[in-house]
Order: C-alpha cells, then structure tokens, then sequence
C-alpha cells in the first residue's frame, strides 16, 4: 500500500466525497426525510416505475453514499450507482436540458453518471479506508 498523499490522490478524493455527499443527501435526505419512502414510492409510480424499486433506490443510494464517503469499495459504489443515474436522466430527458426547468431537464443526472464513472476508473484517492481491506477488495 502507496500511503503517499499526491494532488492527484487528494483530487479522487474530493471526487469520491463529493459524490458520496451527493447520494447520501439524494438517498436519505430527498427520499427518506424530505417525501418518505412511502412517498418516494408514489412518485415512482406515478412516472411509471414500480413502487417498491423507490426502496431499493434510496437503499443503493445511501449505501453507495457512505461507501464513497468512507472509501470503502468505492469504485463498486459508483458502478452502481451509474444505473440509477441513467434511469433519473431517462425521466428527465424530455424535460430539455435545463435541469432548474420544469420537470428539471437531463444534464445533471448525465453529468452526475460521467463523473461516477471517471471516480470509478480514478480509484478512491488519499484516506480511502477501503486500502485497508485485504488483497483485491482493497482496489474496489
């Protein structure tokens, strides 16, 4: 293990917190404190989703929250989140691109995917306590 702190590392690294932020408040603040699960799950149908696929989301979303944050398995953290993604972005395409739009608009669910995908090819960065874990977990 490399515990040298680069600007390239600190850069994945707030890359990885950002994001993690982003899906911890999107999971837990959005859907569970702010409209409920329950809530959240009537807006998912109402735009033709299953119900029940608004728990697993808010359940993927803090999850993969907390893994980006702490660094633990990040890079399996943004790789699943990147379907989620693609479904907001899907709901929101038809609204333009303007996300402060009605409806909000598709660039930031589209943004939000590019920038998972390169945190997941980065790899976590500095003080990632995935590092810790043994053989090949600790580079996922």
């Amino acid at each position: 293990m490399n515990d040298q702190v680069t600007a390239a590392s600190l850069g994945a690294l707030i890359l990885r917190l950002t994001l993690g932020v982003l899906s911890l408040a999107h999971g837990l603040v959005l859907k569970v404190m702010t409209f409920g699960l329950a809530g959240t799950a009537g807006y998912f149908e109402s735009i033709g989703y299953p119900g029940g696929l608004a728990y697993l989301v808010a359940f993927a979303e803090i999850a993969a929250g907390l893994g980006l944050i702490l660094g633990l398995l990040p890079r399996l953290a943004a790789l699943a989140s990147i379907p989620l993604l693609i479904g907001a972005a899907l709901q929101h395409v038809g609204n333009g691109w303007v996300f402060s739009g009605t409806g909000g608009g598709w660039e930031f669910p589209v943004a939000w995917t590019v920038l998972l995908l390169a945190c997941a090819l980065i790899g976590p960065g500095a003080y990632a306590l995935g590092a810790r874990l043994p053989g090949k977990l600790a580079r996922l």
